[in-house]
């Protein structure tokens, strides 16, 4: 597929996702939404991809929900909302179930569904400038873009409600101390950062990192005997691939193992 609103680079298993419509802040619109829900399926379905870096060019990461075209045609909006989520909402759940693991590198502004995707990185590395905004009460709108289970996961739920409910921007040490970023960094080292960490993962044991985010993803909701009998199937699905494999031999060998995603 040839996507307008990002663009998908590849370096060995590091795939990089980044956002292109800077001209206009990187909305989240019709466009993008249908463009996240391919790249997710292109990625989610290349098991060469084992890891992947979300980045965005521009001022800004992301000011969010396209106001402009709602504003154009609000008796259509219910409509397009349900249109438009359908990918979106697709697009984050495939991303979130696929092996590879996901960092996030935000600068600037990243305000409501953008705060919200990016929120369901597995590393978020924020520069020093990096606002997040809650910004749907601010519209008089709910929110969407799996906010309500991301930001959950990060923060806790009460602190994830007074950010909803009060529209609240925190800025990169505030962010941090909520947990909605990991690191906080200086601008001009971000990409560095990020790309270091995305390569430390696209080096590891994929197919191990993707039954940890699957786990990890269900703990919130599952009884105790459910939970650690998925564990169980987990860690013996995993003891069948080469990786693990060869992480026994490495550390039998006192070696440092070499991981291949399989």
């Amino acid at each position: 597929m040839t996507y307008t609103a990002l663009r998908i680079d590849r370096d060995g298993g590091l795939a990089r996702l980044t956002f292109t419509n800077a001209a206009k802040g990187n909305p989240i619109d019709a466009v993008l939404c249908a463009e996240l829900c391919e790249a997710a399926i292109e990625l989610s379905e290349d098991r060469s991809v084992r890891c992947v870096l979300i980045a965005a060019e521009g001022k800004a990461f992301s000011f969010g929900g396209d106001i402009a075209s709602f504003v154009g045609d609000l008796d259509s909006l219910p409509r397009n909302i349900k249109r438009w989520t359908t990918t979106l909402h697709s697009a984050v759940a495939r991303l979130q179930r696929m092996d590879a693991p996901i960092v996030a590198a935000v600068h600037s502004v990243c305000a409501g569904g953008m705060s919200a995707f990016v929120a369901g990185s597995d590393i978020v590395v924020a520069a020093d400038d990096a606002r997040f905004v809650a910004a749907y009460a601010g519209i008089g709108y709910s929110n969407d873009a799996g906010s309500s289970i991301m930001y959950t996961r990060r923060m806790g739920l009460g602190r994830a409600r007074k950010f909803l409910l009060l529209n609240e921007t925190l800025d990169a040490p505030a962010a941090l101390a909520a947990g909605l970023a990991d690191e906080v960094v200086a601008r001009d080292q971000l990409m560095a950062r990020a790309e270091v960490i995305a390569r430390q993962l696209a080096a590891g044991p994929t197919r191990a990192f993707g039954e940890m985010r699957r786990l990890m993803a269900s703990v919130a909701d599952q009884p105790l005997e459910t939970q650690l009998e998925l564990e169980a199937q987990a860690l013996a699905r995993t003891a069948a691939t080469s990786d693990a494999r060869e992480g026994l031999t490495a550390f039998a060998e006192k070696r440092k193992p070499v991981f291949r995603g399989e």
